[in-house]
């Protein structure tokens, strides 16, 4: 795969000897193993950094809750689901978990290994510095990571553009893990409810205030709040990214939540060579309108399926 603009490396430090043979505490104190933190970015109820384990000599990624969901109930249950499934999930292109535990005040935290890059919402914001291989290149590599956690009994439930980080090294990785459901594990699903920012919907995992994850990427049964959700969203949202990849614009219309609501439960995309110039090449696109058909079932019925297509030679169709 062609490597994608440099980034910066700055606390991407050469190895050095007198960090590696330096012995280790004769007592050692968890409390103290993380330092030198240095902020990377918030979500809406979390915090990551960066910081140095001490233990090991290496710069790792520290998420934990913000202040103010640190004793929200859910959001722990959903930081540790995130942790313990990443850390479940050992494939390439998953971030592996390195540690999880309690901060010096109780509060939860794990650590993940610190990756350099852009987000593909980032690498999207300029699209026209990237050919249609890169980009496909990209999205080949979710679908495998999603193929695999899918063999686990896996949904991912929140696959974005802004949940995967591309790497100056050909490296792609699937991030926040926080909505995965595992199969067989039902949880309690609010009832439907309007796409309004002011009304408050159920208090439950799944629906924590508002709908969780980004209405552009999700399937129609996601918004519906389907108890029957399986695996097939997860190839409804690689499809609403392999629109945008194609259009430049998102499958799902509309200036307000309810709107979006509206397209991706009631209106069809028009097909991506309506809308600009461009040949598409009509391999991606059959693929892309496949999975993001409003009918599960007919969808691409695996994760495989769409690997399959995408690793053809699909610029000659």
């Amino acid at each position: 795969m062609p490597k994608f603009t440099d980034v910066n490396q700055s606390e991407s430090l050469k190895v050095d000897l007198k960090d590696t043979d330096r012995p280790l505490a004769e007592t050692l104190n968890p409390s103290f193993r993380y330092a030198l933190f240095s902020p990377i970015a918030q979500g809406g109820k979390s915090v990551i950094q960066s910081c140095t384990d001490l233990y090991l000599s290496r710069r790792v990624c520290y998420k934990q809750l913000k202040k103010a969901f640190a004793e929200d109930v859910v959001e722990q249950k959903r930081l540790l689901r995130e942790a313990r499934v990443t850390a479940i999930l050992q494939h390439p292109n998953i971030v592996p978990t390195y540690d999880l535990g309690r901060d010096a005040k109780g509060h939860y935290f794990f650590t993940m290994k610190l990756v350099h890059g852009y987000t593909l919402r980032e690498v999207l914001d300029f699209r026209d510095r990237y050919d249609l291989t890169q980009l496909v290149d990209v999205i080949e590599q979710v679908a495998q990571a999603l193929s695999y956690a899918h063999s686990k009994g896996v949904i991912h439930r929140d696959v974005k553009p802004e949940n995967i980080l591309v790497g100056p090294f050909g490296e792609v990785v699937l991030l926040d893990w926080g909505l995965a459901k595992v199969w067989e594990m039902p949880e309690e699903v609010a009832e439907s409810a309007p796409m309004d920012d002011e009304v408050e919907q159920p208090f439950t995992m799944t629906r924590h205030g508002k709908v969780q994850g980004t209405i552009s990427y999700m399937s129609p049964e996601q918004l519906s709040n389907d108890v029957e959700i399986d695996h097939r969203t997860d190839i409804y949202s690689i499809g609403a990214i392999l629109y945008e990849i194609l259009t430049g614009r998102t499958a799902a219309e509309g200036e307000s939540m309810q709107q979006l609501a509206y397209s991706v439960l009631n209106e069809t995309p028009k097909p991506p060579s309506s809308l600009i110039k461009l040949k598409i090449p009509t391999l991606l696109e059959d693929l892309t309108m496949q999975c993001l058909s409003k009918n599960p079932g007919s969808r691409l019925a695996k994760m495989d399926e769409v690997i399959r297509l995408l690793s053809q030679n699909w610029q000659l169709s």
